[in-house]
């Protein structure tokens, strides 16, 4: 049994932290978008003051730890014959926390999307997920009635943050990161899934082990919807010719079949990396979506206009009119960006591979690094 005076001194610290709650409660609208700037912030200074970006996401993952471990510091003062911290403050800092990492990773989000893709449907559920969260009557709602799905929202809001912190702060690669995230989802979707089966008996948990490695495989499965939280495409061409001194696509010519076997294709891509970050890349070139030829390439990050890097493609099928598409991907799968173009028997209908260095639609890289100072540049 605790001691009078630590269990009186514990009371008051409750109390302060209850009267703490209550007086920033009127002041919970500012969290959202402070949440938001400093996502804005961290993605933009990662490139300029890496170490100040870096600290952002530290901060974002610490916070998680102390939310985490909200069960076992409740459970450990409950054995000491303690009273638990009260559910209304632990749940008003969920909140706040779950605020937090959705508008922290949404910069991020919406700078690596590819909108033309899948992407942009994962990115607009992130989105919809963040309003639940400053909705106070739906958050309390699902915080105290449907508890295993508010575990669920907080196994997702798990999979954002280690998704966007870990190339932030370790430099891993995007699939590195994706299989961490997933691994961290999958471990934190346990109490949504206990409380989901309840009550459990040998069979249901027998269930959850089962779910569990279906739900994993399930995220795998589905990379390519998710966004490369630390790569974007800044720029993209097509050309009959290269200037490989000056890494810069050069010529013009309408793809009709017969060009295509004498001038082959350059596609060139230059994707934007944190400063640090060594990935493997991989054009993939599909004629009317199959598959039909995939180039690995190596980028470096570090330079604000993108890694400048490029393929020559030389063959091609014997039948090469139609619709053609270059799927710029991760080796882990997930997709970067697109260029397509069409190869037709008439120039008037096929595309002009001109050289011209074109940004994709879209906010890749929210289209605001021009403002900040210029990183020095890389090799």
């Amino acid at each position: 049994m605790p001691s009078p005076s630590r269990g009186s001194r514990l009371d008051g610290c409750q109390q302060s932290l209850a009267v703490l709650a209550e007086r920033l409660r009127p002041w919970r609208w500012l969290w959202p978008p402070l949440a938001f700037a400093a996502g804005m912030a961290s993605f933009f200074l990662v490139e300029r003051q890496q170490w100040l970006g870096a600290t952002l996401a530290l901060g974002m993952l610490v916070t998680w730890l102390l939310l985490l471990s909200e069960n076992l510091i409740a459970r450990w003062l409950t054995r000491r014959g303690y009273p638990p911290p009260p559910r209304g403050v632990t749940t008003f800092i969920a909140q706040m926390v779950h605020q937090e990492t959705l508008f922290f990773t949404l910069p991020f989000l919406l700078a690596t999307t590819a909108w033309s893709s899948g992407q942009a449907i994962f990115t607009l559920l992130m989105l919809g997920l963040a309003l639940p969260s400053i909705l106070d009557p739906l958050y309390y709602r699902l915080a105290e009635r449907y508890r295993w799905l508010y575990f669920a929202f907080h196994a997702q809001c798990v999979f954002l943050v280690v998704l966007v912190a870990l190339p932030t702060l370790l430099h891993l690669t995007t699939a590195q990161s994706l299989v961490m995230a997933l691994a961290a989802m999958m471990i934190f979707s346990l109490p949504s899934l206990m409380e989901w089966l309840k009550p459990l008996t040998p069979r249901r948990w027998l269930a959850m082990l089962a779910l569990l490695p279906l739900l994993a495989g399930a995220g795998w499965l589905g990379r390519i919807w998710v966004p490369p939280a630390s790569l974007w495409l800044s720029g993209h061409a097509l050309s009959p010719a290269f200037d490989e001194r000056a890494r810069a696509p050069e010529g013009g010519l309408h793809l009709t079949p017969e060009a295509l076997v004498d001038h082959g294709l350059y596609a060139y891509t230059a994707i934007h990396a944190p400063r640090g970050l060594r990935e493997e890349i991989v054009h993939e070139w599909r004629h009317e979506g199959r598959l039909v030829d995939r180039i690995p390439l190596e980028i470096q990050g570090g330079r604000e206009a993108g890694y400048r890097a490029w393929t020559h493609k030389r063959r091609f099928p014997a039948r090469t009119a139609g619709d053609w598409r270059i799927d710029v991907m991760t080796s882990g799968g997930q997709r970067i960006g697109v260029l397509r173009f069409t190869v037709d028997e008439e120039e008037e209908r096929a595309t002009l591979a001109d050289g011209r260095i074109r940004r994709p639609a879209g906010l890749p890289g929210l289209d605001l690094s021009r403002l900040m100072a210029r990183p020095a540049p890389a090799p």
